[in-house]
């Protein structure tokens, strides 16, 4: 069950960051670089003129700084070779600086790991922690470094908020000026967290006694039954689950929220409202079944008011 919910959850997320950034993936965004022609494949806009698709071909013309490409672009290319962001954004002198922070510490990871391996020693496995969490730190580093200095045109790039939200949950909103936001889902997180933490604590405990009941040869002491200790342990297993899905749910609710309204951040809403009220002549609907005659207010028609809004 535990693992059926992960598999659906992760592609779920994996749909939703997809389908929110595939406007920043589609184009090209609005960088300072040029839009040079680097493929042949071609499309038609609602308008009527063409506009370049962009290829794997391009992205890496990108790179060479020959054309241009979309923050989704940057970003994607940059979860699977680092750095490449930064070549894009001619800051290439920072990847001596992000390559030695990772391979330093998944270095002295697997070291201390090995050391765990002969030794045991809770120390060397602390230590082997923290060393594989400092290069996590140092990979995610690159991708926030790579989207916060991705040159742009634009003063409010969706894309940025989008990218910001999927790197940490909140900073799209933050990028958006939207910090009352925040509690909404710092709390939502902190509680569906919570829950998740305190279900599973009491999940492992349910499934330890139920071991040390069935298992033959092992003493168990506790007041309950082994079919109570069965319904206990799934309870809080099932709603362990449950927090897990409203963690995630939270989690792709920002980051479409951040897109959306990163998307909207420009849109004029002016108070400036004007209302214009005059005589208007209302001709009929259907033109067939209307009178030919020609005088200066046609047959079938009525003499009303019109209203226009201007906004």
């Amino acid at each position: 069950m535990r693992r059926t919910i992960l598999i659906i959850l992760t592609i779920l997320l994996a749909l939703s960051i997809s389908n929110v950034s595939y406007g920043q993936f589609a184009g090209t965004g609005s960088s300072s670089g040029s839009n040079r022609s680097g493929s042949s494949s071609n499309s038609t806009n609602g308008t009527g003129e063409r506009v370049e698709e962009y290829s794997l071909g391009r992205y890496f013309k990108s790179l060479g700084h020959k054309d241009s490409m979309a923050i989704g672009w940057s970003f994607g290319g940059n979860l699977i070779l680092p750095g490449t962001a930064q070549i894009y954004n001619r800051q290439a002198w920072k990847l001596p600086i992000f390559y030695t922070g990772i391979a330093g510490m998944l270095g002295g990871g697997i070291y201390y790991n090995s050391q765990f391996q002969k030794t045991g020693s809770e120390q060397d496995k602390l230590y082997s922690t923290l060393f594989f969490v400092g290069a996590g730190i140092f990979y995610w580093a690159q991708l926030l470094d790579g989207a916060v200095n991705y040159p742009t045109r634009r003063d409010h790039l969706p894309g940025r908020a989008t990218v910001y939200s999927i790197l940490f949950p909140g900073l799209g909103q933050i990028y958006n000026r939207e910090y009352w936001k925040l509690p909404i889902y710092y709390g939502g997180l902190a509680a569906a967290g919570y829950f998740w933490y305190y279900n599973d604590l009491q999940y492992k405990r349910f499934q330890a006694d139920y071991n040390t009941a069935t298992t033959p040869g092992m003493v168990y002491d506790g007041a309950l039954s082994a079919e109570n200790l069965k319904y206990y342990r799934d309870y809080y297993r099932r709603y362990r689950d449950y927090a897990i899905v409203a963690t995630v749910l939270l989690y792709i609710i920002q980051i479409i929220d951040a897109d959306v309204f990163a998307t909207m951040y420009d849109f004029n809403i002016s108070d400036d409202v004007k209302v214009d009220l005059e005589p208007a002549i209302i001709e009929p609907l259907n033109y067939s079944t209307a009178s030919q005659v020609t005088t200066a207010t046609p047959l079938n028609s009525a003499v009303g008011v019109k209203l226009n809004f201007t906004f």
